[in-house]
């Protein structure tokens, strides 16, 4: 029954790594569907109960209900043991009184004394075994708890309605599934301990009662004080817990923003009022932390001293009683304390202070699956026949504006008027007043694409069969025939988290080609074709749309007016009133202009819209701005670079490798160490560790040694006759009882201090190595953003910190002082049998052997535990991100059972966890039981030379290796594990960084007074190998110009903006107003160019931080510049104006919105340079206009280049700059552009459809004829001679 069956695994383990196949299948009985529907199902039963007793749910007791049969089966295992522990000591003492009744002629006694002896080795080998069995029973029971509460969560999760999104965040869902259902684990091992332990501690009293008499009521009283104060160190640790969980939170989601945001941060030089937020959020974290290691260090103090104050009382109570001292009474008394030491010390307030959190936890779980479901009312129509396909959408239209009544007050989940009515038919959104009747199945592509992780095909068939025909047509409709064939394995790539592998707009495209796969009858298109370009726009609109959609009644919501005359129906919707309806033509007799409609009072400026539905052939709806969503801020730079794909699969295959070889060097450990404390710190907390030991040791040496004497007095009995007067001779008392209070005392202190400044120094390391990360991530370049999913940077700040914050410093502690304790044991043993030495050097051996095959093994299975983990968490995010796609698609079920199948995986290697670490306990407290035995026949053998006092001190030594020893090993082995987070850390902390910040070479206060730009044989590449994206680059861009900048996708549009923003060395030479760029520091530089970045990244905090985080402008300076963007009305309305916290990462603002705060910050910063990268996504034409005004009357004066997808943002700036692979197309005014017919430009404005294309023709005329010819050196730039070559060489 010693878990035999693993040996095989152990094999495999030894001779490679493990993979995931390699582990048993989970039991029937384990798997987490059926515990979760268990549990649900009385979940549910009891919800129903207390919603008819008018009170509120209990979930604890349905957990009890449900696990309490199996669970209550388990506390006879614990019983037996904690017998066992008492009658052990009792064995004990006989044995040592043989000794001190030593008669060498006695043979009964002889006979019984081995008798004895085998007693106290079979009482350790039983122990050995019925604790691990006890211990693996009990943590299954936790991981089924564990798993059935999971799954639920999951449920839940899957059917929250909007309202119930605003309480929650997908951290604290997270959260939920990390943290607090893990407590299941561990409060099941010590809940029997709540009714054992009185048992027990009753028990013991009894004999010490026997034993010792009244005096063992002393040791009690002590015992008994103990225990409270060690439930307020849990109490008070649980609180400080909280608030530090708290911090942490904060920090990392601070974290958060700050890796998702890196590149804006980086753009604008903002790190250092970021580093200051975290390191603030961190100083107070760590003093907290710092004060509950304290706690920590005098709890475990205190159980290292705690066993000595009871003896030490209890004697000293005794002897003062006028008792004699001797071996067998010593001996039994301290081991009757420390078993019962450590059930009532440790195992009875950790089942209360367990029992504590898990009732917090269960609360928390508790509230959160009382939060408001969503209404499934649409589950009618899909038993509904299906005469017709086609839709009544005229019950809905007739209902719409009634459902719009409800629709004014701003929604929270939802920022538009357009996107809310597609919630409020996909049911999204509940609505108070009218009828909407939906008739048929809906599918759904929301606005912000949304993918999750796994494969792009199975992100397109989304659970239904792949029918080839029809897969291949949908692909080529949405335009992704042609990016199938350039990722390395075609549809099978695998997608990372959040779709890191494809760029905005292949994501939009999956997006699509999932909707129209789904063979529905109704289609609700939010804005599809934002995140494309013009020509996939009009592909996928006349393919798709119009193409294989043509016989669907669809409802496309978008921004784009010249493309609705071809819709059957339009609806303008302003402010969540429906302005207008009917058909184009309708719509133009009826006098309506559109863009006076589409007024600026907008809750957002998202609101006007249309919804064109469309149901012929013949409509036509193309929107040709271009949306990245926010997700995809993490390769939005590198749109077209597709290069970049096997890199990163590959660099993420390696971090993994490099974790899980190997040991941890000696150099490590060193690393860890002196970053808390100098050299001579170190070496005193050595010597106090030592100092420790031997004063814990000595004590105990000190009682033996004196009922030896007293011994020895007793046999030979010297009366002496003084003045007539027979006196027995004794002791002197106040000696022998004031070294042993000294010796004590000196326990007491040096354990007290070794804790403390153990934890001092390791808090402190984990405080300066976190500092060093964060400062070097700052500073390295880019790049390293791109390779590394944002999942793994966060990874080394939450999870890794977290270990080097909380467990290590505690384990190492408590390792340093075990692996001490059980030297003293042996150094012990050996100073009473030095024979023990010759069988201790075998076992050493095997044990090293176990150990090494052990922790191959286990390290393994904890790698498999920890990434068979993280799809679990993935998996419950991607779910919530796309939530309303998931529940259009009605895909819940099969989502719930992927997550079934992850949480299965999980099991596996939990199980296995439990399996191998319960299988190596057995084996190591076997080789415990052989040592006692050892001992304990050796003394016996060598019955003449051996002391009574001394049998006692090796054998009740040697006894506490039980358990303690596998302990340790068990901690080394952790220790081991936990260094890796270290590891990973150090690793951090190396990384390149990017060019200083500051540079001896300042740049002039007014620098640059002009805006002169120019390009001088530049390339650029993201990386030293990786694929050039400008090559040789020239141009010029004049002061106060206005350049748009326009190319097809990976043309290098962005990679011109990083190369002027230094995100990565560019080589050649690029010149601002004559000054070098790659000679000033990059703060310098930076902080000299305002950028309105692709994704508007909003960071949580004030909105004057977000405007302004180092604070240089007045109040009226920020109220001016939300004034100019027109937001103040919008700000103004916010509960506490400028200082409303926003939610996180701005989510409480629509894109527009924050497109809008990203112009205010340009405004503010009042620079001569001015880029704007694609700003205009997402946003209807009259924002778009407002922002274009805007630049042209607050940047009249500056530099300003525009990266532009839609051609009439730019068809009158002076200049256009064509970019075509890296290279300059073309760089001319846009009407001379328009002229040369084979040109890129031209064919690009050829695209945007016929009208547009007049138009655009038109505009560009007219800015050319009223613009005055300046001559070719323009103004005041013919001073510096080479410009006036480059600008005629151009």
């Amino acid at each position: 029954s010693a878990a035999a069956w693993l040996n095989p695994l152990f094999r495999i383990g030894y001779k490679r790594r493990l993979e995931e196949d390699d582990m048993y299948k989970v039991l029937p009985e384990d798997g987490s569907e059926r515990l979760g529907e268990e549990l649900q199902s009385l979940w549910d039963h009891e919800v129903q109960k207390a919603a008819k007793d008018l009170r509120p749910p209990k979930l604890a007791k349905v957990l009890i209900k449900c696990y309490w049969k199996p669970y209550a089966v388990l506390g006879i295992f614990t019983l037996i043991e904690e017998v066992i522990k008492v009658i052990q000591p009792v064995f004990l003492g006989k044995l040592i009184q043989y000794f001190e009744k030593y008669d060498p002629d006695n043979m009964d006694a002889l006979y019984e004394a081995f008798g004895y002896a085998a007693g106290v080795c079979l009482s350790t080998l039983i122990l050995a075994v019925t604790h691990h069995l006890y211990f693996f029973h009990v943590q299954r029971t936790g991981m089924k708890m564990r798993v059935a509460m999971c799954h639920m969560i999951y449920k839940k999760a899957l059917c929250l309605s909007s309202a119930a999104m605003g309480k929650t965040t997908t951290g604290q869902i997270v959260n939920l599934l990390s943290n607090d259902v893990n407590k299941f684990d561990e409060v099941t091992i010590f809940l029997h301990f709540l009714w054992v332990g009185p048992l027990q501690a009753a028990a013991v009293l009894g004999l010490l009662w026997v034993e010792i008499g009244p005096s063992c009521l002393a040791g009690m009283a002590v015992l008994v004080i103990l225990m409270p104060t060690q439930t307020m160190f849990g109490r008070l640790f649980s609180k400080f817990r909280s608030k530090t969980a708290a911090l942490t939170d904060n920090r990392i989601r601070t974290m958060n923003e700050v890796v998702s945001g890196i590149r804006i941060i980086k753009m604008y030089a903002w790190e250092k009022p970021f580093s200051a937020l975290v390191n603030e959020v961190r100083r107070k974290e760590i003093s907290k932390i710092m004060s509950s290691s304290y706690l920590r260090g005098l709890n475990m103090a205190s159980f290292f001293a705690a066993s000595k104050i009871i003896v030490f009382i209890t004697f000293t109570v005794y002897v003062l009683l006028g008792n004699t001292i001797s071996a067998s009474r010593v001996f039994v008394t301290v081991s009757l304390y420390s078993a019962v030491r450590l059930t009532v010390t440790l195992f009875f307030p950790s089942a209360v202070e367990k029992l504590s959190e898990t009732r917090i936890s269960v609360r928390r779980i508790k509230t959160f699956l009382l939060l408001d479901e969503i209404v499934k009312s649409n589950h009618g129509f899909l038993q509904e026949e299906k005469q017709e396909p086609s839709v009544e959408i005229q019950d809905l239209i007739c209902y719409w504006d009634k459902v719009n009544v409800q629709l004014l007050s701003p929604v929270p989940p939802s920022h538009f008027p357009q996107s809310s009515l597609l919630s409020s038919i996909l049911g999204e959104l509940p609505h108070d007043k009218g009828v909407l009747k939906v008739k048929g199945q809906l599918t759904y592509a929301s606005q912000q694409p949304w993918v999750f992780p796994g494969t792009i095909r199975s992100n397109i068939l989304f659970g239904k069969e792949l029918h080839p025909q029809k897969y291949e047509k949908v692909l080529r409709a949405c335009a992704l025939k042609r990016d199938m064939e350039l990722l390395p394995d075609g549809d099978l790539t695998l997608i990372g988290d959040r779709g890191a592998t494809l760029s905005g707009g292949q994501k939009a495209r999956v997006n699509l080609a999932r909707a129209v796969y789904q063979d529905a009858d109704i289609y609700l298109l939010d804005d599809p074709l934002s995140a494309v370009d013009a020509e996939v726009g009009r592909h996928l609109f006349e393919q798709c749309i119009c193409g294989i959609l043509k016989n669907k009644p669809r409802i496309l919501v978008t921004h784009q007016l010249q493309y609705l005359q071809a819709a059957n129906q339009i609806l303008v919707l302003k402010e969540g009133h429906m302005v207008a309806r009917g058909t184009y033509s309708e719509l133009q007799r009826s006098g309506v202009d559109f863009t006076s409609l589409l007024k600026r009072e907008e809750e957002g400026p998202q609101a006007p819209g249309a919804e064109t539905e469309s149901r012929s052939p013949r409509s036509r709806t193309l929107s040709q701005n271009s949306v990245v969503s926010h997700t995809s801020s993490i390769r939005s730079v590198k749109d077209g670079t597709e290069q970049s794909l096997p890199d990163t699969a590959n660099s993420i295959i390696l971090v993994e490798e490099s974790r899980s070889e190997g040991t941890i060097g000696v150099g490590l450990y060193v690393k860890y160490l002196k970053a808390g404390a100098n050299i001579l710190v170190l070496i005193g907390v050595v010597l106090l560790q030592f100092l420790a030991q031997a004063a814990y040791i000595l004590q105990d040496w000190w009682l033996a040694y004196w009922a030896g004497e007293q011994e020895k007095l007793n046999v030979n009995g010297t009366v002496t006759v003084q003045n007539g007067v027979n006196v027995t001779e004794e002791l002197s008392l106040d000696l022998y009882l004031g070294i042993y209070a000294g010796l004590t005392g000196a326990t007491l202190i040096f354990g007290f201090a070794r804790s403390l400044l153990m934890f001092n120094v390791l808090v402190k390391a984990a405080q300066s190595l976190h500092n060093r990360m964060f400062n070097s991530i700052l500073r390295t370049p880019v790049r390293f953003f791109d390779i590394n999913p944002i999942g793994r940077v966060l990874n080394r700040f939450s999870k890794d910190i977290g270990q080097l914050d909380a467990a290590l410093p505690w384990t190492f502690v408590d390792f340093i002082q075990i692996f001490l304790q059980i030297i003293g044991v042996v150094a012990v043993a050996a100073s009473v049998i030095p024979w023990i030495l010759i069988p201790l050097v075998p076992l050493v051996i095997v044990f090293l052997f176990l150990r090494r095959y052990f922790l191959q093994t286990s390290r393994d299975v904890k790698r498999l535990e920890s990434t068979t983990r993280s799809p679990v968490f993935s998996h419950l995010s991607s779910s919530l991100q796309g939530l309303w796609t998931i529940r259009a698609f009605r895909a819940e079920e099969r989502f719930q059972n992927t997550f079934d199948t992850y949480q299965d995986l999980h099991s596996e290697s939990w199980f296995l966890f439990l399996v191998t670490s319960r299988w190596f306990a057995v084996r190591l407290d076997g080789m415990c039981a052989v040592f006692v035995t050892i001992t304990a026949f050796g003394c016996l053998l060598l019955r003449d030379q051996v002391e009574a006092g001394s049998v006692g001190l090796a054998l009740s030594y040697a006894v506490t290796l039980m358990g303690m020893f596998q302990w340790g090993v068990r901690q080394s082995a952790e220790v081991e594990n936990m260094m890796t987070s270290v590891e990973r850390v150090v690793e951090y902390t190396e990384l390149e960084s990017e060019a200083p910040w500051e540079t001896q070479k300042r740049p002039p206060p007014e620098w640059p007074s002009q805006g002169l730009i120019t390009f001088d044989r530049v390339s650029f590449s993201y990386s030293s190998d990786g694929p050039v994206v400008l090559k040789d680059m020239k141009a010029m861009f004049r002061p106060k110009e206005k350049v748009g900048i326009v190319g097809r996708t990976g043309a290098g549009k962005s990679s011109l903006v990083s190369a002027l923003f230094r995100l990565a060395e560019p080589e050649g030479r690029i010149y601002i107003d004559g000054v070098l760029t790659s000679e000033i520091g990059l703060h310098d530089l930076r902080q000299k160019m305002s950028i309105i970045p692709q994704d508007p990244v909003l960071f949580t905090g004030t909105m004057r931080k977000n405007l302004d985080p180092f604070s240089q402008h007045t109040d009226e300076d920020l109220w001016n510049a939300l004034q100019e963007v027109q937001l103040k009305s919008v700000v103004e309305e916010l509960p506490n104006k400028m200082e409303t916290v926003l939610a996180e990462s701005g989510s409480n603002f629509s894109v527009g919105q924050r497109q809008l705060v990203c112009l205010a910050r340009a405004v503010l910063r009042k620079n001569r340079i001015l880029i704007i990268d694609e700003a205009t996504a997402n946003v209807d034409p009259r924002t778009d206009e407002l922002i274009q005004k805007t630049i042209r009357d607050k940047f009249r004066e500056c530099t300003v280049l525009t990266i532009a997808h839609r051609l009439n943002t730019i068809i009158d700036s002076d200049r256009i700059l064509v970019l075509d692979a890296g290279q300059i197309h073309a760089y001319d005014e846009p009407h001379t552009l328009l002229q040369n017919h084979d040109g890129i430009f031209f064919k690009m404005v050829q695209q945007t459809g016929r009208q547009e294309a007049v138009a655009l023709l038109q505009s560009a005329k007219q800015a050319y004829n009223s613009r005055s010819r300046p001559s070719t050196t323009n103004g005041g730039v013919g001073a510096d001679g080479n410009l006036v070559i480059f600008e005629t060489a151009l």
